[in-house]
């Protein structure tokens, strides 16, 4: 029996490094071993968006069943999405589902253990809160937060908190990360000279809801709920259904695809947050009333604060035009690179024998390596059924019942939060933007950034 308990354990372990997530089976047997595993654990979302409908949903149909979960509520301001939200899981469950008018409701009536925060981007942090202070564990989208009072905020509560928060990285439960993590921390690939993060897309309704907005009345909805902290502006309904387009509602890019990979650079490096950011770019091409950009490019600074001349740069760019929907994430070192859009390391621009020898140095060239891979990241909206989304709303389930640390803690989303933050800062102010450690503030121009 103890054998059988040890060797439960240390599949749960693997598993929730991602590694295993394809090839772990979980019995019934092995969860009744675990306490409370008999309980069947109860969800809810907070938000029944198109990312809900479109990715956790599938997601959470290919695992509740054999972990043993329900989805029992929907909380959402606007009755229409609520009772489309009832509507939707009712159909997949086969039983019925509460609709609640909001948070404080869904929370009070005790109706769910674990909850989806797949609200509008400005609002993940708050609603992380909420739910951790409710008791329940939870599955945060990023951007995790926009500005660092909501940040800092968020990042006690939940560390003050014994709830499970994954936050919606998904990146760090592929195999193909993990195999690259594993190979760059292990000293084989050499320091990281330089990164180069491309997102590109031509896509001219991306983010855009025009037959959704005419549909949106201001009494059926709950306008003064929806903007939360962020100062009061009138009811307007491209704002609360395009919130991507509009800041402080959503830094747009940055957040909405940035996130995502730079979180790969501080996961891959140890470092929590870049050393400082520049960032310029504007709305070139889609004059559409929008706020937030859609062209950027950004160069990120990125070592130890206490050494100056070690380190490398990280160059991300991204449009909304021109693009091939594929995002690329390359990674270099004096001995080649590790690509994680064709998933292969090499020894291409490493140094060779005949130019190492002018400086008196040994050559360094990587080997020709494929990592393994679930399948290739793209950049569509709310694919869902993905196996990255799918093995890492998993891994959250997975720790729901074990209480082990999940893939992406809430450490990596404040993290990425901080060079989000910082990316936004440099692009509206024009200015190089640094962190202070002590304050645990964004700073541009000697002064906390503020929006």
């Amino acid at each position: 029996m103890e054998e059988t308990r040890r060797d439960f354990i240390k599949k749960a372990a693997m598993a929730s490094g991602g590694v295993l997530v394809s090839k772990v089976s979980w019995s019934a047997q092995s969860y009744k071993r675990i306490i409370g595993a008999n309980d069947r654990v109860r969800v809810g979302v907070v938000g029944f968006s198109d990312r809900h409908r479109g990715a956790h949903m599938p997601c959470f149909m290919n695992h509740y069943k054999e972990l043993n979960f329900d989805f029992v509520a929907v909380s959402d301001i606007w009755s229409r999405r609520r009772e489309e939200g009832v509507a939707a899981w009712k159909e997949k469950m086969g039983h019925d589902i509460v609709g609640c008018r909001n948070n404080e409701e869904m929370y009070d009536k005790k109706l769910v253990d674990a909850v989806f925060v797949a609200t509008a981007d400005f609002q993940h942090a708050r609603h992380a809160i909420e739910a951790v202070k409710a008791g329940c564990d939870v599955y945060c989208e990023k951007p995790f937060a926009e500005t660092m009072e909501d940040n800092r905020a968020a990042l006690k509560a939940i560390k003050a908190s014994d709830r499970i928060v994954q936050i919606g990285s998904q990146r760090r439960s592929g195999t193909n990360y993990h195999a690259a993590n594993d190979f760059i921390r292990s000293g084989k690939f050499g320091p990281i000279t330089m990164v180069e993060l491309t997102w590109n897309v031509n896509q001219p309704g991306r983010w855009r809801r025009p037959d959704l907005v005419p549909l949106l009345k201001e009494q059926d909805t709950d306008w003064k709920r929806f903007l939360g902290n962020r100062p009061f502006e009138k009811f307007d309904p491209r704002i609360y259904l395009e919130f991507r387009l509009f800041w402080p509602y959503s830094s747009g890019l940055p957040g909405q695809w940035m996130s995502h990979q730079i979180d790969t650079v501080h996961w891959f490096s140890g470092l929590k947050h870049p050393r400082s950011v520049t960032a310029n770019g504007g709305i070139y091409q889609w004059k559409d009333g929008r706020r937030s950009w859609d062209t950027i490019t950004a160069a990120f600074d990125y070592g130890p604060a206490d050494d100056p001349k070690t380190g490398f740069q990280v160059a991300f760019q991204a449009r909304m035009h021109n693009g091939t929907d594929h995002p690329t994430e390359i990674y270099y070192s004096n001995g080649g690179e590790l690509n994680l859009d064709t998933n292969k390391i090499s020894p291409a621009g490493g140094l060779t024998a005949r130019n190492a020898a002018a400086m008196n140095m040994k050559p360094f060239l990587l080997p020709d390596m494929t990592l393994p891979s679930t399948e290739r990241v793209v950049s569509s909206a709310n694919t869902g059924g993905d196996a990255l989304t799918s093995a890492h709303v998993r891994n959250w389930m997975e720790c729901v019942r074990s209480r082990k640390t999940p893939n992406a803690p809430v450490e990596a989303g404040y993290s990425h939060s901080i060079a989000n933050i910082m990316t936004t800062a440099a692009s509206h102010t024009g200015l190089r933007v640094t962190f202070d450690e002590k304050t645990q503030e964004v700073m541009a121009g000697g002064k906390p950034f503020k929006y």
